[in-house]
């Protein structure tokens, strides 16, 4: 074997191994993109329920005005705020989140209203939502801690520095949000 022959496996080695690692590299960051568009889907579903629990809840609490208000409010916010980074979303949501929580909080005063079959299917259908939230949430972070630590360790590192490939942000509350954080107390 000559010295060009193995110079050429090597370089083919080394071709084939940054044709695997890009690869891996556009791989993760699909599924991170479709991981975060899961997210969405299960936002909007929210954002088509809220509207119907609110007037729901408003034939039976018309004098609690301020709490409808603000949960329109933070829907409307959530719904129209250009989010450009995970980090935006979850600062809109998480302010949703806790309107949410004011609009069950005054439910709690109106016992024939946490015995309407039409409130307590769209409560019912409202909790599934958030599940589904959370673990859309879940595997996006799972999926995006794969995909920085690809980008971050040797050697992938070099081959999404040099294609252009960034660490994506990850979905968490902020301090400032952490009543978000808290559960929704709901009391029958």
């Amino acid at each position: 074997m000559t010295i060009t022959t193995v110079v050429l496996i090597i370089v083919a080695i080394i071709v084939l191994w940054a044709i695997f690692a890009y690869n891996r590299l556009v791989s993760l960051r699909n599924r991170a993109k479709e991981a975060w568009a899961d997210i969405q889907v299960q936002l909007k579903r929210r954002y088509d329920l809220i509207p119907n629990l609110v007037e729901t809840v408003k034939g039976y609490a018309a004098h609690e005005k301020t709490v409808f208000e603000d949960v329109t409010a933070a829907r409307t916010a959530a719904m129209s705020a250009p989010a450009a980074t995970p980090a935006d979303q979850m600062k809109t949501e998480n302010q949703l989140s806790g309107a949410l929580k004011s609009l069950f909080a005054v439910s709690e005063a109106y016992p024939d209203l946490k015995a309407n079959e039409n409130f307590l299917s769209l409560q019912r259908e409202l909790g599934d939502t958030e599940d589904k939230i959370q673990a859309a949430r879940r595997f996006y972070n799972t999926t995006v801690m794969a995909l920085n630590t690809a980008e971050q360790s040797f050697p992938g590192n070099t081959i999404a520095g040099a294609f252009g490939f960034g660490p994506m942000d990850l979905f968490e509350l902020s301090a400032a949000d952490a009543a978000a954080a808290e559960p929704v107390a709901v009391k029958f």
